[in-house]
Protein backbone atom coordinates (compact mmCIF):
# COMPACT_ATOMS: atom_id res chain seq x y z
CA UNK A 1 0.00 0.00 0.00
CA UNK A 2 1.43 3.17 -1.42
CA UNK A 3 0.48 6.40 1.02
CA UNK A 4 1.26 9.97 -0.33
CA UNK A 5 1.63 12.97 1.53
CA UNK A 6 2.87 16.59 1.30
CA UNK A 7 6.28 18.23 2.86
CA UNK A 8 6.62 21.43 2.69
CA UNK A 9 9.53 23.13 1.83
CA UNK A 10 10.07 27.12 1.38
CA UNK A 11 7.28 29.56 1.18
CA UNK A 12 4.53 27.15 -0.95
CA UNK A 13 6.51 24.36 -2.46
CA UNK A 14 5.53 20.57 -1.44
CA UNK A 15 7.84 17.60 -1.76
CA UNK A 16 6.12 14.81 -2.26
CA UNK A 17 6.77 11.95 -0.08
CA UNK A 18 5.73 7.92 -0.85
CA UNK A 19 5.24 5.69 1.85
CA UNK A 20 5.55 1.90 1.21
CA UNK A 21 3.84 0.40 4.30
CA UNK A 22 4.91 -3.25 3.19
CA UNK A 23 8.44 -2.66 3.45
CA UNK A 24 8.87 0.61 4.93
CA UNK A 25 10.77 2.18 1.83
CA UNK A 26 9.95 5.47 0.47
CA UNK A 27 10.64 8.17 -2.21
CA UNK A 28 10.17 11.32 -2.61
CA UNK A 29 9.76 14.18 -5.71
CA UNK A 30 11.70 17.25 -6.17
CA UNK A 31 13.49 18.21 -2.91
CA UNK A 32 14.59 21.03 -3.38
CA UNK A 33 15.59 21.34 0.37
CA UNK A 34 16.76 18.41 2.34
CA UNK A 35 15.71 19.30 5.47
CA UNK A 36 12.15 18.39 5.51
CA UNK A 37 13.35 15.02 4.27
CA UNK A 38 15.45 14.09 6.46
CA UNK A 39 13.15 15.96 9.36
CA UNK A 40 10.49 12.95 8.68
CA UNK A 41 13.06 10.33 8.24
CA UNK A 42 14.54 11.15 11.69
CA UNK A 43 10.65 11.31 12.92
CA UNK A 44 10.30 7.82 11.50
CA UNK A 45 13.35 5.65 12.33
CA UNK A 46 13.08 2.47 10.71
CA UNK A 47 11.86 3.86 6.71
CA UNK A 48 14.32 3.88 4.18
CA UNK A 49 14.64 6.61 1.42
CA UNK A 50 14.97 4.78 -1.80
CA UNK A 51 14.23 6.76 -4.71
CA UNK A 52 14.12 10.59 -5.96
CA UNK A 53 12.45 11.33 -8.45
CA UNK A 54 12.91 14.74 -10.48
CA UNK A 55 10.89 16.82 -12.85
CA UNK A 56 13.23 19.74 -13.90
CA UNK A 57 16.18 21.28 -13.14
CA UNK A 58 15.38 24.72 -11.76
CA UNK A 59 16.90 24.83 -7.65
CA UNK A 60 13.78 24.72 -5.90
CA UNK A 61 13.30 20.93 -7.23
CA UNK A 62 16.87 19.69 -7.01
CA UNK A 63 18.42 21.66 -4.32
CA UNK A 64 18.53 18.96 -1.51
CA UNK A 65 19.11 15.83 -3.68
CA UNK A 66 22.79 15.54 -3.40
CA UNK A 67 22.70 16.05 0.79
CA UNK A 68 19.54 13.63 0.80
CA UNK A 69 21.58 11.00 -1.88
CA UNK A 70 24.91 11.39 0.29
CA UNK A 71 23.03 10.54 3.25
CA UNK A 72 20.74 7.42 2.30
CA UNK A 73 21.90 6.19 -0.90
CA UNK A 74 18.63 6.48 -2.82
CA UNK A 75 18.59 6.32 -6.64
CA UNK A 76 17.77 9.61 -8.73
CA UNK A 77 16.05 9.45 -11.42
CA UNK A 78 15.58 12.52 -13.84
CA UNK A 79 14.94 14.06 -17.07
CA UNK A 80 17.85 13.07 -19.66
CA UNK A 81 17.96 16.50 -21.28
CA UNK A 82 18.45 18.66 -18.10
CA UNK A 83 21.69 18.95 -15.75
CA UNK A 84 20.40 16.67 -12.43
CA UNK A 85 23.01 16.68 -9.78
CA UNK A 86 23.62 13.43 -8.58
CA UNK A 87 21.39 11.77 -11.64
CA UNK A 88 21.80 7.99 -11.42
CA UNK A 89 18.66 7.43 -13.70
CA UNK A 90 18.28 9.58 -17.41
CA UNK A 91 14.59 9.32 -18.97
CA UNK A 92 12.70 10.91 -21.90
CA UNK A 93 9.56 10.50 -23.14
CA UNK A 94 8.27 7.04 -23.97
CA UNK A 95 10.85 5.60 -20.41
CA UNK A 96 9.82 3.97 -17.64
CA UNK A 97 10.14 4.79 -14.38
CA UNK A 98 10.12 2.88 -11.08
CA UNK A 99 10.01 3.54 -7.58
CA UNK A 100 8.62 1.41 -4.44
CA UNK A 101 6.96 -1.35 -7.24
CA UNK A 102 5.29 1.61 -9.20
CA UNK A 103 5.64 1.60 -12.41
CA UNK A 104 5.42 5.20 -14.20
CA UNK A 105 5.09 6.71 -18.10
CA UNK A 106 7.28 9.60 -18.41
CA UNK A 107 5.58 12.07 -20.39
CA UNK A 108 8.08 15.11 -21.99
CA UNK A 109 6.18 18.54 -21.24
CA UNK A 110 8.44 21.25 -22.67
CA UNK A 111 7.56 25.11 -21.98
CA UNK A 112 8.04 25.65 -18.08
CA UNK A 113 11.74 24.35 -19.03
CA UNK A 114 12.51 22.81 -22.01
CA UNK A 115 13.85 19.37 -20.48
CA UNK A 116 10.88 18.76 -18.07
CA UNK A 117 8.77 15.74 -17.59
CA UNK A 118 5.92 14.12 -15.83
CA UNK A 119 5.41 10.79 -14.17
CA UNK A 120 2.30 9.12 -14.87
CA UNK A 121 1.11 5.94 -12.88
CA UNK A 122 -1.92 4.48 -14.29
CA UNK A 123 -1.75 1.18 -12.73
CA UNK A 124 -2.01 2.47 -8.91
CA UNK A 125 -5.10 2.58 -6.67
CA UNK A 126 -5.68 5.45 -8.86
CA UNK A 127 -3.92 6.65 -11.30
CA UNK A 128 -1.00 9.17 -10.28
CA UNK A 129 0.23 11.88 -11.78
CA UNK A 130 3.30 13.98 -10.43
CA UNK A 131 3.39 17.19 -12.66
CA UNK A 132 6.00 19.54 -10.91
CA UNK A 133 5.68 22.84 -12.57
CA UNK A 134 3.93 22.28 -16.02
CA UNK A 135 0.27 21.18 -14.55
CA UNK A 136 -1.00 23.20 -11.68
CA UNK A 137 -4.29 22.70 -9.61
CA UNK A 138 -6.13 25.71 -11.61
CA UNK A 139 -3.15 26.83 -13.59
CA UNK A 140 -0.39 25.84 -15.23
CA UNK A 141 3.39 27.40 -15.38
CA UNK A 142 5.08 29.94 -15.96
CA UNK A 143 7.15 29.68 -19.61
CA UNK A 144 11.01 30.32 -18.24
CA UNK A 145 12.14 28.35 -21.22
CA UNK A 146 9.32 27.16 -23.83
CA UNK A 147 6.73 28.44 -26.38
CA UNK A 148 2.75 28.55 -25.57
CA UNK A 149 2.81 26.42 -28.29
CA UNK A 150 5.25 24.03 -26.33
CA UNK A 151 2.92 23.73 -23.08
CA UNK A 152 -0.12 23.96 -24.90
CA UNK A 153 1.39 20.41 -26.35
CA UNK A 154 2.61 19.48 -23.24
CA UNK A 155 -0.83 19.54 -21.44
CA UNK A 156 -2.85 17.62 -24.21
CA UNK A 157 -0.94 14.77 -22.87
CA UNK A 158 -3.35 14.61 -20.24
CA UNK A 159 -6.02 14.62 -22.50
CA UNK A 160 -6.30 10.90 -22.37
CA UNK A 161 -5.50 10.00 -18.65
CA UNK A 162 -9.26 8.89 -16.47
CA UNK A 163 -10.82 11.89 -14.53
CA UNK A 164 -10.29 10.05 -11.66
CA UNK A 165 -6.15 10.17 -11.95
CA UNK A 166 -4.42 12.39 -9.31
CA UNK A 167 -2.60 15.32 -9.85
CA UNK A 168 0.10 15.83 -7.48
CA UNK A 169 1.88 19.30 -8.65
CA UNK A 170 4.86 21.44 -6.99
CA UNK A 171 3.87 24.43 -5.44
CA UNK A 172 0.41 25.60 -3.41
CA UNK A 173 -0.96 28.32 -6.40
CA UNK A 174 -4.75 27.25 -6.12
CA UNK A 175 -5.73 30.06 -4.13
CA UNK A 176 -4.58 32.55 -6.55
CA UNK A 177 -4.96 30.14 -9.90
CA UNK A 178 -8.37 29.91 -8.77
CA UNK A 179 -9.33 33.69 -8.92
CA UNK A 180 -7.78 34.35 -11.84
CA UNK A 181 -10.25 31.32 -13.41
CA UNK A 182 -12.97 33.31 -11.74
CA UNK A 183 -11.74 36.33 -13.89
CA UNK A 184 -11.80 34.07 -17.15
CA UNK A 185 -14.87 32.61 -16.20
CA UNK A 186 -17.24 34.59 -14.53
CA UNK A 187 -20.04 32.63 -14.94
CA UNK A 188 -18.55 29.03 -14.30
CA UNK A 189 -20.24 27.46 -11.07
CA UNK A 190 -17.85 24.99 -10.65
CA UNK A 191 -14.94 27.35 -10.47
CA UNK A 192 -17.37 29.70 -7.84
CA UNK A 193 -17.72 26.42 -5.64
CA UNK A 194 -13.88 25.63 -5.59
CA UNK A 195 -12.67 28.60 -4.93
CA UNK A 196 -14.85 29.22 -2.10
CA UNK A 197 -13.97 26.14 -0.67
CA UNK A 198 -9.96 26.18 -1.45
CA UNK A 199 -10.01 29.86 0.37
CA UNK A 200 -11.85 28.07 3.43
CA UNK A 201 -9.27 25.80 3.45
CA UNK A 202 -5.89 27.53 2.91
CA UNK A 203 -7.41 29.87 5.63
CA UNK A 204 -7.01 26.90 8.07
CA UNK A 205 -3.22 27.12 6.37
CA UNK A 206 -4.64 23.32 4.91
CA UNK A 207 -2.91 21.52 1.15
CA UNK A 208 -5.34 21.89 -1.35
CA UNK A 209 -3.83 19.28 -3.09
CA UNK A 210 -3.96 16.50 -4.89
CA UNK A 211 -6.57 17.59 -7.29
CA UNK A 212 -7.97 15.58 -9.83
CA UNK A 213 -7.97 15.59 -13.54
CA UNK A 214 -11.91 16.17 -13.33
CA UNK A 215 -11.53 19.02 -11.24
CA UNK A 216 -8.86 20.49 -13.50
CA UNK A 217 -11.09 19.64 -16.66
CA UNK A 218 -14.19 22.00 -15.37
CA UNK A 219 -12.15 24.59 -13.38
CA UNK A 220 -8.96 25.53 -15.07
CA UNK A 221 -8.37 27.71 -17.81
CA UNK A 222 -5.50 26.42 -19.37
CA UNK A 223 -7.41 22.96 -19.60
CA UNK A 224 -10.19 24.40 -21.04
CA UNK A 225 -9.14 27.19 -23.99
CA UNK A 226 -11.08 25.24 -26.44
CA UNK A 227 -14.10 26.15 -24.45
CA UNK A 228 -16.66 29.18 -26.29
CA UNK A 229 -16.84 31.44 -22.86
CA UNK A 230 -12.86 31.28 -22.46
CA UNK A 231 -12.20 31.91 -25.95
CA UNK A 232 -14.53 34.59 -25.77
CA UNK A 233 -12.82 35.97 -22.81
CA UNK A 234 -9.46 35.42 -24.55
CA UNK A 235 -10.51 37.35 -27.70
CA UNK A 236 -11.72 40.32 -25.68
CA UNK A 237 -8.23 40.67 -23.79
CA UNK A 238 -6.45 40.60 -26.84
CA UNK A 239 -8.58 42.71 -29.23
CA UNK A 240 -9.06 40.29 -32.24
CA UNK A 241 -10.19 37.16 -32.59
CA UNK A 242 -7.60 34.11 -31.30
CA UNK A 243 -7.41 31.72 -34.34
CA UNK A 244 -6.25 29.05 -33.02
CA UNK A 245 -6.48 27.48 -29.21
CA UNK A 246 -2.60 27.72 -29.33
CA UNK A 247 -3.13 31.67 -29.48
CA UNK A 248 -6.18 31.75 -27.31
CA UNK A 249 -3.32 29.59 -24.18
CA UNK A 250 -0.74 32.58 -25.11
CA UNK A 251 -3.32 35.63 -24.57
CA UNK A 252 -4.34 33.60 -21.16
CA UNK A 253 -0.92 33.00 -20.04
CA UNK A 254 0.71 36.64 -20.66
CA UNK A 255 -3.12 37.51 -18.63
CA UNK A 256 -2.64 35.35 -16.18
CA UNK A 257 1.62 36.51 -15.79
CA UNK A 258 0.60 39.97 -15.15
CA UNK A 259 -2.99 39.08 -12.56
Amino acid sequence: MIQIQPLRAFNDNYIWLLQDTATYQCAVVDPGDAAPVQAWLEANPGWVLADILITHHHHDHVGGVLALKTLTGARVTGPADETIPGRDVAVAQGSRASALGLDFEVLHVPGHTLGHIMYYCAGHEAPLLFSGDTLFAAGCGRLFEGTPAMMHQSLSKTAAMPDGTLVYCAHEYTLSNLRFAAAVEPGNAAITERLEHVAALRERDGCSLPSTLALERSTNPFLRIAETSVKQKADERNGTPCTSTTEVFRVLRAWKDQF
